[in-house]
């Protein structure tokens, strides 16, 4: 098993260029599913969730031909039966193949997804939204088996904004009879970006980004070349790497609007933010202050998905600190292992306090996930002498490589190779 080798105390400084989104991606090369053909899918992030996306493709006979940033994917003949608990146990964005699996085959059988263990994400949101389309659902020892004669198009209330559930129905819409209304739906970039996807597949949708959301089923469907979104994800984490270790540096390939709620808490806790012709640059010269109420949010709140990695950074800022998490309960499971590190972190339910110390310490720690493991790596940025963050597979589901990243920022880290 690999890990990063971290020797903390430098500043980073100097340009990156955003990688492909990966929650953008992955609905997209599931959307692909639905045109009998060739989809071309350009800004493609090398990343293992992608890996895993295209291996369950593979398995059920797509021909896909992955080249630098481009994947290529020939959809022209599919057989879903039921998708290996293998391939589907990765990841738990395989639960966005049953929406195109609906639309095209009008069957699959899938096993309950797997992926990081931040919280419980039931899809029974999922489930009872594709009931209304005509879905019939059975559930028995962990496997989901969707069956549908046709689908129909129907107005659909989300009783949350969930980002996977809205996707998938936006996915089922596409085959369906009629117009489907999606109330209630999430709201975030890489959702509008699925959408500009399917529009130039050839899908009338109206509304993407706001939370009514509506699709004209049985267009016609042609092929499609896309670039995928910038990472915005991504992209908060080095900027939140730069205000934790201090320097200056510039991110080009995100959307400023699709992060504008981190700018802002940057902004409070003393870092320099500028919008430059080539994206967003940070400046961080002294130790930042502490920030009280964050709460994560639906976007265009605070996203749950750069909570960790804000944690590590306020672990070394003057006085208190609070977030609350509102999305996934086991978000904070990352506090433990800070502390290892010497920071003053309180959990209670979901809550945690955060009182800044001087200085972190490097030592032997274990990601437990994808956002947590990055929280770990600026973590270890930040700290005095070396840091160990085992389990660096977790990173590597969401970062192409952020060893060469950070490195060219100006870090000293390097994957080691476990026994």
């Amino acid at each position: 098993m690999s890990s990063y080798l971290i020797s903390g105390g430098r500043k980073l400084y100097g340009h990156l260029n955003v990688q492909g989104s990966k929650n953008a991606v992955l609905p997209i090369i599931a959307a692909s599913l639905l045109y009998e053909g060739v989809t071309v899918i350009r800004g493609c992030p090398d990343i293992l969730d992608v890996w895993y996306m295209v291996e369950i493709l593979t398995s059920i006979g797509c021909d896909i031909v992955w080249k630098e940033d481009e994947l290529r994917i020939d959809a022209s003949e599919i057989a879903f039966e039921h998708l290996s608990r293998e391939c589907v146990g990765k990841m738990r964005s395989s639960i966005l193949l049953l929406g195109a699996a609906i639309g095209r085959c009008r069957h699959v059988v899938l096993d309950y997804p797997g992926g990081c263990t931040i919280g419980k994400r039931p899809v029974d949101i999922h489930l009872k939204s594709l009931e209304k389309m005509g879905v019939h659902i059975t559930e028995q020892d962990g496997v989901i088996c969707c069956e549908a004669e046709g689908l129909t198009g129907a107005e659909i209330f989300l009783p949350y904004p969930s980002v996977g559930a809205t996707e998938n129905l936006m996915m089922a819409a596409v085959m369906a009879d009629g117009v489907t209304w999606i109330c209630n739906a999430a709201k975030e970039p890489e959702i509008v970006d699925l959408a500009s996807f399917l529009e130039k597949m050839g899908v009338m949708i109206f509304g993407a980004g706001t939370e009514r959301i509506g699709i004209l089923g049985k267009c016609h469907l042609k092929h499609t070349e896309y670039r995928v979104m910038g990472d915005r994800i991504v992209a908060g984490t080095y900027l939140l790497a730069a205000a934790g270790a201090g320097g200056e540096i510039e991110l080009s390939g995100v959307d400023v609007q699709s992060i504008r709620s981190l700018l802002h808490i940057c902004e409070t806790m003393g870092c320099q933010v500028r919008i430059t012709d080539r994206g967003i640059g940070l400046k961080s010269t002294r130790r930042l202050f502490s920030v009280k109420d964050i709460h994560t949010r639906p976007f265009p709140g605070f996203p749950t998905d750069l909570q960790p990695q804000l944690m590590a950074v306020l672990a070394g800022a003057r006085g208190e600190s609070e977030i609350y998490e509102h999305i996934f309960e086991n978000r904070f499971r990352t506090a433990e292992e800070l502390g290892r590190m010497g920071a003053d972190i309180q959990i209670k339910n979901n809550r945690a306090v955060i009182r800044g110390v001087e200085r972190l310490s490097g030592c032997h720690v274990f990601a437990k996930d994808l956002r947590g493991g990055a929280s770990l790596v600026i973590a270890g940025l930040m700290a005095e002498g070396d840091t160990i963050v085992e389990n660096s597979i977790f990173v590597e589901r969401g970062y192409q490589d952020i060893c060469k990243d950070l490195t060219q920022l100006g870090a000293d880290i390097k994957v080691i190779n476990g026994k």
